[in-house]
């Protein structure tokens, strides 16, 4: 036994005492290859998964590494039985590889026969596969090369893909760094991606993404269409690039509900591109519009099922998917792998905080009680209704008030799930309110009086969670999400993170209501912001009175 930071166990977690001198060290070493599941004050949480190890596979990392780390680093003994459990799943990937062949294009191949045939006798596999070249050998449809890593990895015999990319068509692209200089973790996750060939980055809201997205372009210097959230995300992206690249506002071209256009660099909405009409996505057509070199998935972990099954046609291009959290509230997690890529790059929310590139937050669930009255109706209403009846009592209009009032003079966002309480809360505060049917020229009038410190409080609905630049925002108020929605907490925390002069705090107020499933969902969004290392307070709506003392 040694005086080891990390206690190893044998239901495959990993305890880390973060007290401990030794904790840092050992935080980047199991970062690679461990998921981190809790985060609060003292003991953090990892998790050993599948894919988690085939994550580390990919990018470089062997079993003996991770093994010699839970080994050097562990307080206790580690459990014989679990370092063989890592070795062995760490030894299934790669023993399936993608290659091309000189005469027959696509094939799969084995180091290990008996695991080729194992899935050869797949009924899932056997109609993407074409004739049994020799007895390690066997051709692959080229159009199935997405579906068969997909069902490859469901198997648990993650294949290796070593079929190379297509360049595309040729598209001089480079960062002008001449006002702004790129940061070295940016750096850092581009040039991981691009050695990668594809995969994923993961940095928090914040963190500049989009100049990512942008350094991935300058490695390809080819034509490329990046997939977005929304429409003001689209434009967004069309700014900043103008901004940060030799690219011309001719050069970029806006594909959305409002806009069709197809240039060099196009920048699609989610939204159009998985619009069917007679059961058909008429919009796909985009993808074979040009020769794209570079396919840029924005809130990779959003991606709509549809794009999935478009991304399984697209293994030739070079993909790379930006996000703030690998979790995906429908577990699809395993199809980010195979289709888009391995993740890359990770950088936690802590790490980026402590470099000064993101802004430190203070966490306050305010909790009300429900009058009475309400909590009858709560108790005799349909299961699907409370959330509802619990999210949007008239009681947490005053807190609202109540805090905004708190922090007069700071930009605040008040944002909520129900288009009704939205308008409540805005006549309440005499403030303007963004929602799903505000039109996109005034959403974009809004947020840009919003930066410019115009308008100081806005009302927004979910159509705010996802690639909103708000570098100005200090305050937001929750009052009402997405039935606990973990990736949601990230978006809106994130919302706020983007620093400002004299070293600001962002301040993230949630408002629940006690006793009720509002309360239970909130627990679940809570576990976020523990595992990105962020403490919060609980108060009760009567004692708001000390919160003005933070600031």
């Amino acid at each position: 036994m040694n005086d080891g930071p990390l206690i190893v166990q044998s239901d495959k977690t990993l305890l880390l005492e973060i007290d401990h001198e030794q904790a840092p060290d050992c935080r980047k070493a199991v970062a690679p290859f461990a998921e981190l599941e809790r985060s609060p004050e003292h003991i953090h949480t990892y998790r050993l998964t599948p894919l988690g190890l085939w994550n580390a596979r990919a990018a470089g990392h062997d079993a003996e590494q991770v093994i010699d780390t839970l080994l050097s680093y562990s307080r206790y003994a580690v459990p014989h039985a679990l370092l063989i459990d890592i070795a062995e799943t760490m030894a299934r990937y790669g023993r399936l590889k993608l290659e091309k062949h000189p005469t027959h294009g696509l094939v799969l191949s084995s180091t290990d026969r008996p695991v080729l045939e194992e899935v050869l006798r797949a009924k899932k596999v056997q109609g993407m596969l074409g004739a049994r070249l020799d007895d390690d050998t066997v051709a692959v449809h080229p159009s199935e090369r997405g579906n068969l890593k997909q069902a490859l990895l469901k198997l648990g015999w993650p294949a290796e893909d070593f079929a190379g990319y297509v360049d595309g068509e040729a598209h001089a692209i480079a960062l002008d760094e001449s006002n702004w200089k790129l940061r070295d973790y940016q750096r850092d996750a581009a040039e991981s991606f691009w050695h990668g060939g594809s995969g994923v980055v993961v940095l928090p809201c914040g963190a500049g993404k989009t100049l990512v997205g942008a350094a991935a372009m300058a490695h390809a210097q080819a034509t490329t269409l990046i997939l977005v959230t929304n429409t003001v995300s689209a434009r967004q992206w069309k700014d900043e690039l103008v901004r940060r690249t030799s690219l011309t506002e001719d050069e970029i071209g806006e594909y959305s509900g409002s806009v069709k256009e197809i240039r060099p660099v196009t920048i699609a909405t989610y939204q159009v591109m998985t619009t069917r009409r007679k059961g058909v996505y008429r919009h796909l057509e985009l993808l074979d519009a040009r020769d794209w070199g570079l396919i840029v998935y924005d809130e990779v972990h959003l991606l709509p099922a549809p794009i999935f099954r478009m991304t399984a046609d697209l293994q030739a291009r070079r993909r790379i998917g930006l996000t703030a959290t690998l979790v995906r509230e429908d577990g699809r997690e395993g199809d980010v792998f195979s289709l888009i890529g391995p993740k890359r790059y990770d950088a936690p929310w802590k790490d980026i905080e402590a470099q000064g590139w993101i802004a430190p937050a203070d966490c306050v669930e305010v909790r009300v009680t429900l009058p009475n009255s309400e909590r009858l109706a709560y108790a005799t209403a349909e299961p699907e209704e409370r959330y509802r009846l619990a999210s949007c009592t008239h009681h947490k209009i005053d807190v609202v008030r109540s805090v905004v009032a708190q922090h007069a003079g700071r930009p605040t966002l008040v944002i909520g799930q129900y288009l009704d309480q939205l308008d409540e809360v805005a006549a309440a505060l005499d403030a303007p309110v963004i929602k799903g049917d505000t039109t996109v020229k005034e959403r974009q009038r809004l947020f840009e009086a919003f930066r410019s410190g115009e308008v100081g409080l806005l009302v927004v609905s979910k159509v705010a969670n996802f690639s909103i630049d708000l570098p100005s925002a200090e305050v937001a108020i929750q009052v009402s999400g997405s039935f606990g929605s973990r990736q949601e907490e990230a978006q809106r925390l994130g919302r706020l993170l983007r620093p400002g002069e004299g070293g600001k705090v962002a301040r993230f107020y949630t408002v629940v209501s006690r006793d009720t499933v509002d309360a239970d969902f909130a627990q679940n969004r809570q576990r976020f912001l523990a595992e990105q290392g962020y403490a919060y307070r609980i108060i009760d709506a009567d004692d708001l009175g000390p919160v003005d003392n933070v600031g």
